[in-house]
């Protein structure tokens, strides 16, 4: 499990990038570069990063299913993932 202040961290982010993505693009389409350094660093989409929606995990993020592999796996051999089977041969 990752720590509350990294999963909050995140969100704030989210929501710091959310705010000035339109201030963002209209400073970038201008070409004014001293605009945009002065704007926080945190409301950049580069320093985003997924997460597991369930533990938090950093590493190992399958985007089609918002979860870590470790978790993939754990829910994928319980069923609890539709569609998906563990392979056998």
């Amino acid at each position: 499990m990752a720590k509350e202040s990294m999963k909050a961290r995140e969100v704030k982010r989210a929501k710091l990038v959310e705010k000035y993505a339109a201030k963002r693009a209209k400073l970038k389409e201008e070409g004014d570069y001293i605009g945009l350094s002065l704007l926080p660093k945190n409301s950049s989409r580069v320093r985003l990063h997924n997460r597991c929606k369930l533990t938090g995990r950093p590493r190992g993020y399958m985007r089609q299913f918002g979860i870590s592999r470790i978790q993939f796996r754990e829910m994928a051999s319980a069923g609890l993932i539709p569609g998906v089977k563990k392979a056998s041969w």
